[in-house]
């Protein structure tokens, strides 16, 4: 018996839309300039999609930028979430949360 995938239900999932794929790509080449960042995943689940970013690929991200459409009215759907899941910032709009990468407040060290 053959595998029918229209099937099986597909549960929905969260995922980046262009413009934000383009901004966290973005922030993402311009740290690997900075030699900050060097490995990069993107998941997109059934309630929220991150982006992770990785000083080696071997160990736990250094952020999780997460969208979490679900807490949009709440506390909002952006947030950027350090290693140890401590929540540094959360917003409404993307890009006003990456702004805590511009400060050059967090500097990785080994």
């Amino acid at each position: 018996m053959a595998f029918d995938p229209s099937a099986a239900p597909r549960q929905a999932r969260v995922f980046f839309e262009r413009r934000e794929l383009e901004q966290l790509l973005r922030l993402y080449g311009r740290m690997v300039a900075q030699g900050e960042w060097r490995d990069y995943a993107i998941d997109g689940l059934s309630d929220f999609a991150a982006f992770s970013v990785f000083r080696r690929a071997s160990e736990a991200p250094l952020y999780r930028i997460e969208k979490r459409p679900a807490l949009a009215r709440r506390q909002g759907a952006w947030a950027v979430i350090g290693q140890g899941g401590v929540v540094l910032r959360r917003g409404q709009e993307l890009d006003q949360v990456l702004r805590i990468f511009d400060r050059g407040r967090f500097k990785v060290v080994d």
